[in-house]
Order: structure tokens, then C-alpha cells, then sequence
């Protein structure tokens, strides 16, 4: 069976920091783009990071530049996003996105992990 399974969300007060993890199971992620995305109550889910396979190219919402920062060890079949000084905005469900570089139809979605940030 095909997964992604994200984890490491949880409570969090302001400014401080959170890892949040991405691993495949039933196929590698070595040819794909990986993508985390957030939704907060009453939002639209939105982009919040990418990478490319290979680590060389990243995206970042303007939001979380500077403060997150997305990577992947394709020999663990893992992504990761380290957020550092979060704020309560940041407070949201993230959803790590699986999308095969050659054939992008393909594509994997996590079960998402909440992250809430409350002093």
C-alpha cells in the first residue's frame, strides 16, 4: 500500500520550534517533488514549502521565509520541515504533497498533522 505518513505537529508557544516529518512507504521518493502545504480553520490550504529532487531547488511561502526551511534524505524516504520561530499564525493542519517529476499525475498526499502555536 502506498503512504504518506506526516507526523511531528503538536503544541508549540510562540517563537519557538518544530520539526515536522514526511515518510513514504510502498514507493521511494527519489523521483519526486516534494511539497508541504497548511490549512488553518476558515483558509484555503495553501503552498507552504517545495523541493526538488535532488535538494538543489527550494520554494518558500513568503510567510515562512526565513523561518522554515524544507529537506528531504531520499535515502530514508523522508522530508522534513523545520520551523523556527513560529508565530500563532503558523497554527494549522500541514499536509506533505508527493508529485512524480516525470509524470505528475501521479501524486501522494499525508494525512496531515496539526501544529498549533499558543502561548
Amino acid at each position: 500500500q502506498v503512504q504518506l505518513v506526516d507526523s511531528g505537529g503538536g503544541l508549540v508557544q510562540p517563537g519557538g520550534s518544530l520539526r515536522l516529518s514526511c515518510a513514504a512507504s510502498g514507493f521511494t521518493l527519489s523521483m519526486f517533488v516534494m511539497n508541504w502545504y497548511r490549512q488553518a480553520p476558515g483558509k484555503e490550504r495553501e503552498s507552504v514549502a517545495r523541493i526538488s529532487t535532488d535538494s538543489v531547488s527550494t520554494y518558500y511561502a513568503d510567510s515562512v521565509k526565513g523561518r522554515f526551511t524544507i529537506s528531504r534524505d531520499n535515502a530514508k524516504n523522508t522530508v522534513y520541515l523545520q520551523m523556527n520561530s513560529l508565530k500563532p499564525e503558523d497554527t494549522a493542519v500541514y499536509y506533505c504533497n508527493a508529485v512524480h517529476k516525470l509524470v505528475p499525475t501521479i501524486n501522494y498526499w499525508g494525512q496531515g498533522t496539526q501544529v498549533t502555536v499558543s502561548s
